[in-house]
């Protein structure tokens, strides 16, 4: 028997159609799921008390794999193309009756939660399982409701999570024996052929980043701190950028780490939980996290784990490079209790340049924020995936354009517009390379880009004078706090000026190529404040 949460047999998934399961387990409480994922062998207990749990052959997400229904609702609303793939309803359908199948007679767990912590766009979200992990993330993920709010839960959205059914390409027409298929008529998502648990994270994120632009509120992909005089901070940034660690400051509180909504007055966490990536993770580094992997209620992905003594070796990759830990945001000190806080007043555009000609910080107008939160730029090193020999160029549209089901400018339109209704200062920062490309010049000092990221937010770096970056266009302060002079200008630390300029206008064209992709669905300011390579 157990203490927490409750079982009824065979009756409450109506709704998805669903009438015959075996015994449904509603909203199960940590030790209860423990008890469940050991007796049906999901995982193992790690020392200190993570529960372990591999994802098979798909370590990550499956963005080849992912479509939205194409109905009369739909079809003018979502911006088709390679990241938004449609499927017909009747295949759909046929998929989903499948699926369906599959799970009568099965155990299924379910998850009641919200996503989003301000109660006036929150939405209601039902998560089914057929595995007590899946849950378990679920409940580490988004946010709980209280028991009072869980009697009479009416969820907006459902997602149906089956990894052990497997589509059929030659039948279904997906890419795979994997699939997330998004409806947002009938509202369901519904994920079969996985074990990744991102993909019901992800699913949450797409959803409302449809929905949300119709309550004039900006869905973003970033994190966000709030100092002590209650100013707020947004950082945007692609993987290996430094959003994460930038925004975790010991002397501003945490909001949230990767998913966050901006409306016309307040901002607001859309989760409740962390989904942190630990190859590698070092407990003095960073000791929030790494205690986070010794917690009972963790769940841990393809971490590899010694099956005697339960201990951890965090620092070998071999299932994953993408190793991962799932925890409440309330694992983490330092955290906001309630999620939500006021309207930003800075926004920290991060960028990764490994070319070294970025400046490592400069403000940006409304219009040169719209251009680059269109752009996305990062830049990938030499190394890091196989085939990438020198530095690669990397656009992202607004910082995550696999969960955007709209036209990137719906998003961006949004952003220049709530920037200067709300005079918000925004700065672009490159956590990359200086005095030369990468193997050439230097990984900019975190050090360094800590005191300019705290000039920024506390007000020092706007009343400094500025310089227009010749290349790039936007303004270069010229003096910052505990940070030498000649840095602030990337030219000044390369030794070849000739070569710095070269390597500015080839960055430049790849920005003005990226670019012409949006310039007939922006207005002339944006086009304006482009990027131009100099002939």
């Amino acid at each position: 028997m157990h203490q927490a949460g409750f079982i009824i047999p065979k009756i409450g998934l109506e709704t998805l159609g669903l009438k015959n399961p075996g015994n449904v387990y509603w909203n199960l409480q940590v030790p209860a799921l423990y008890e469940e994922a050991i007796r049906r062998r999901e995982g193992m207990v790690a020392a200190g008390g993570a529960l372990v749990v591999r994802t098979g052959i798909h370590t990550g997400r499956s963005p080849n794999d992912k479509f939205i229904v194409e109905d009369s609702a739909s079809k003018g609303r979502i911006d088709w193309g390679k990241t938004n793939k449609a499927i017909s309803p009747d295949r759909y359908r046929a998929l989903y009756n499948r699926m369906m199948s599959y799970a009568q007679r099965r155990d299924l767990f379910v998850r009641d939660c919200w996503a989003g912590a301000d109660p006036a766009h929150r939405i209601g979200v039902r998560v089914v399982n057929e595995t007590a992990w899946h849950n378990l993330f679920a409940r580490n993920m988004f946010l709980r409701p209280k028991p009072e709010e869980l009697e009479g839960f009416r969820p907006e959205f459902t997602i149906l999570n089956l990894p052990g059914f497997q589509a059929d390409p030659a039948l279904d027409g997906t890419a795979s024996d994997c699939a997330i298929l998004v409806n947002f008529s009938d509202r369901v998502v519904a994920i079969c052929g996985t074990w990744y648990a991102g993909e019901i994270k992800k699913s949450v994120f797409t959803i409302l980043n449809y929905l949300l632009p119709d309550k004039n509120v900006l869905p973003m992909h970033a994190s966000a701190n709030v100092g002590p005089k209650n100013d707020v901070a947004i950082f945007f940034g692609l993987s290996g950028t430094g959003k994460t660690t930038l925004s975790a400051d010991p002397s501003r509180t945490l909001i949230g780490d990767d998913e966050h909504g901006w409306g016309e007055s307040s901002l607001f966490n859309f989760e409740g939980g962390c989904y942190a990536k630990v190859i590698k993770l070092s407990r003095e580094a960073e000791p929030e996290i790494y205690a986070t992997t010794e917690r009972f209620g963790t769940v841990l992905e393809n971490v590899v784990i010694d099956p005697a003594t339960g201990r951890l070796d965090l620092d070998d990759g071999r299932h994953t490079e993408n190793t991962r830990a799932c925890y409440p945001l309330d694992f983490i000190p330092n955290t906001s209790p309630t999620g939500i806080a006021g309207t930003p007043e800075n926004i920290v555009m991060l960028t990764a340049d490994a070319f070294g000609v970025l400046p490592p910080i400069s403000r940006l107008s409304p219009e040169q924020a719209m251009y680059h939160f269109l752009s996305g730029y990062t830049a990938r090193v030499a190394g890091t995936e196989k085939g990438v020999t020198e530095p690669q160029a990397t656009f992202s549209t607004c910082f995550g354009a696999p969960f955007m089901p709209r036209h990137p400018t719906v998003y961006a339109k949004m952003l220049g517009e709530k920037m200067a209704r709300q005079h918000v200062k925004c700065w672009l920062v490159n956590t990359g390379w200086s005095g030369g490309g990468f193997g050439v010049g230097q990984r900019m000092s975190i050090r360094h880009t800590r005191a300019m990221v705290r000039a920024a937010l506390d007000g020092t770096l706007a009343t400094v004078a500025s310089a227009t970056d010749p290349h790039f266009g936007m303004q270069v302060p010229s003096a910052c706090p505990d940070v030498p002079g000649e840095v602030l200008n990337p030219k000044n630390t390369w030794k070849d000026k000739k070569a710095y300029d070269s390597a500015a206008r080839d960055v430049a064209k790849r920005f003005e190529a990226n670019f012409q992709q949006f310039e007939g669905h922006v207005d002339g300011k944006v086009n304006q404040a482009a990027i131009r390579a100099a002939a």
